[in-house]
């Protein structure tokens, strides 16, 4: 018999030896949550629940593949019955039982992301009249899977798309019914066709529903707070037998609605569950009591939500620091000078990260690092230099500078519409292996060679070449991006990403750093020596792994580090203009800082500009961000200028 009053705090033990019935567990950052779903796990099998009894749901095959491994030390090789994986993986497997019910064949194939955008892209083919001017595969893609996730209607999606003509709505919404017919006729489904169909087979059919809900005596879900309509109602159909499902999560890290997660499911939890008994985990295992004593001001704030403090186990350290400097590139030396300092107390680069709220905000960092050598890894996995998006901008500069660059030369050309690398070749040909932008006669000549849709396309670009080089504007860089964006780019970005939003946002960063550069060829050679680097340091890290950890706060929920910085926590930054909206709805980016604080163990250092450099080449003041306003002066260190190392 487990000792678990032994093994496990107060809180933990509570929620682990729950009697029946519906159970929420509100598990607070650093509370140790999954060693209390191993627990129960554990306590349940040890009652005598069959291992196939009991549905573990999870959002990363990772996650469930730990949970069973400690379930297996804990309590036995027969915890390997259990049912468990992620929501796709669950339905799935109902799926591949029962999906006649629903007139598929038990081998549907599922489609990767690959072969579903090669699906939209036909489906485009046959159904726009006028492909160059309707919006790429994962454009179309997004709406297809944000219908899907949300349970809207198609046309709901497609008339919300800002970027998208009215005009080509209906073709748009032509193109998606399209593809779903294109799938049934295929006997192929899609991921998210999984939770559809999933959800489908359990509300459709009253027998493989009863079948479900006899099966599964106990349904525990990790993440519950990350659910979003779908998950949640399969959720409670499958546990609607038994009435004995356990979710567990955390209101305060509800950080996604922007990808589906409702905030409601976890707060109308108990309301949808009658007699829902709560156990609240707040003893942080963590972080020391300074860095936890920020992180309850910062969020304590927000309304309509579970209250919660988190209670530190560790002794006291350092208060956490804020450093208002005077503007990025202050800010980015600030970074370098702690870093320095850190490794004298004995830190590793490894045991340091580096958070901000969109990508953007790390440009100038990295360049500062590359220039100091100080090596680093990138949680996306790529440099912001080396995204598509930064190169095609680039390729326009790197033209500007070498007038025989044909790797540039192509990478431009393929932009447009119709144009592929023999085009681009023949065109090379023809422009006698070189193309001078500001050169009027070879600008013609492209012309002259270019097919319909392309040269309506180069049209604009041609005529802001002109206007840039008369004004001898082409050196400078930053006006010759802001030419090619306003005349091209921007509705290229539109048409071809999702993302196309946060993309202008990184290309906006770019020329800022571009204007204060020396020259424009100085800063291309920077940009090439920093990416071959990366790649350097890429190599190294399979023997070392010492690098310094860069990450949106969003990619960092559930990691943790000694040392913490947060770059650039000021208004309209972070929290985020664009997230906020009109309305000044802030909550979700106060959970948003929350999990930034409680994402340290011992040091916690943010950072304050008070002025950020614009992309037209002006300065915008920066106002200190509300969130280091909230918190009381007493819990921190503050500082004013450069922390010199």
């Amino acid at each position: 018999m487990i000792d678990y009053a032994e093994l496990l705090n107060a809180e933990q033990c509570e929620a682990a030896t729950a009697k029946d019935g519906p159970l929420l567990v509100l598990a607070a950052a650093g509370t140790g949550k999954t060693r209390t779903l191993v627990y129960r796990v554990a306590y349940l099998m040890e009652r005598g629940v069959d291992p196939e009894n009991i549905l573990l749901l999870t959002f990363t095959n990772r996650a469930a593949n730990e949970m069973i491994e400690r379930a297996r030390a804990i309590a036995g090789g027969n915890v390997g019955a259990l049912w468990s994986g992620t929501f796709h993986h669950i339905c799935n497997r109902f799926l591949r039982r029962f999906c006649h019910k629903l007139g598929y064949k038990p081998w549907f194939r599922i489609l990767d992301q690959d072969d579903s955008r090669t699906l939209i892209d036909s489906c485009i083919k046959e159904c726009v009249k006028d492909v160059k001017e309707f919006p790429k595969k994962d454009v179309v893609g997004g709406w297809i899977s944000e219908a899907a996730n949300s349970e809207a209607e198609i046309e709901e999606v497609v008339e919300a798309a800002a970027a998208l003509p009215v005009d080509l709505r209906g073709e748009a919404v032509e193109v998606v019914k399209l593809y779903i017919q294109r799938k049934r006729e295929m006997e192929v489904m899609d991921f998210d066709d999984l939770l559809v169909n999933g959800l489908r087979l359990l509300t459709e059919c009253a027998d493989v529903r009863a079948l479900y809900q006899q099966q599964f005596q106990h349904v525990l879900v990790d993440e519950y707070q990350d659910t979003n309509r779908l998950q949640a109602k399969i959720v409670d159909i499958l546990a609607a037998g038994y009435k004995n499902v356990m979710a567990v999560g955390d209101d305060f890290q509800c950080i996604y609605s922007w990808r589906g997660a409702d905030f409601k499911n976890i707060m109308n939890f108990p309301n949808r569950w009658p007699g829902c008994a709560i156990v609240k985990l707040e003893q942080n295992y963590r972080s020391v009591p300074e860095i936890l004593s920020v992180a309850n001001e910062s969020i304590k704030g927000n309304p309509d939500q579970f209250q919660k403090t988190l209670r530190p186990t560790r002794a006291s350290k350092n208060k956490p620091q804020v450093f208002f400097l005077r503007d990025g590139n202050e800010q980015a030396g600030g970074v370098l000078s702690m870093i320095h300092r850190y490794q004298d107390d004995g830190y590793k680069l490894r045991d340091m990260v580096v958070l901000y709220r969109a990508h953007f905000h790390s440009i100038e960092l990295q360049l500062t690092l590359g220039r100091n050598g100080i090596p680093y890894s990138i949680t996306s996995g790529i440099s912001v230099f080396e995204q598509a998006h930064i190169k095609d901008v680039l390729a326009l500069l790197q033209l500007i500078v070498n007038q025989r660059d044909f790797i540039a030369f192509t990478r431009l050309l393929c932009l447009l519409s119709g144009v592929g690398t023999k085009t681009s070749e023949r065109l090379w040909e023809k422009l006698g292996h070189s193309f001078q932008l500001g050169d009027p006669v070879q600008r013609a000549t492209l012309m002259k060679n270019l097919r319909p849709a392309a040269l309506r396309q180069w049209a604009p670009i041609d005529a802001f070449l002109t206007q840039i080089y008369d004004q001898g504007l082409a050196e400078q860089g930053r006006a010759a991006i802001e030419g090619f964006c306003d005349a091209f780019y921007t509705e290229y970005l539109n048409l071809t990403y999702e993302n196309a939003d946060k993309r202008g946002e990184d290309i906006e960063e770019l020329t800022v750093q571009i204007a204060s550069a020396p020259k424009l060829e100085d800063f291309l050679q920077e940009v090439a020596l920093l990416t071959n680097v990366d790649h350097q340091f890429d190599k190294n890290a399979r023997s070392s792994e010492d690098k310094i950890h860069l990450s949106t706060i969003h990619q960092a929920k559930g990691l943790e580090w000694p040392v913490v910085f947060v770059i650039w926590v000021v208004e309209g930054m972070f929290p985020s203009a664009r997230a906020i909206g009109d309305c000044e709805d802030d909550r979700e980016e106060r959970r948003l800082f929350y999990v930034a604080v409680t994402r340290a163990q011992n040091e916690l250092v943010l950072m304050s500009p008070r002025m950020r450099r614009l992309y037209d080449g002006g300065v915008m003041p920066c106002d200190v961000s509300r969130f280091i306003k909230e918190i009381r002066p007493e819990l921190m260190r503050t500082r004013h200028g450069m922390p010199y190392y």
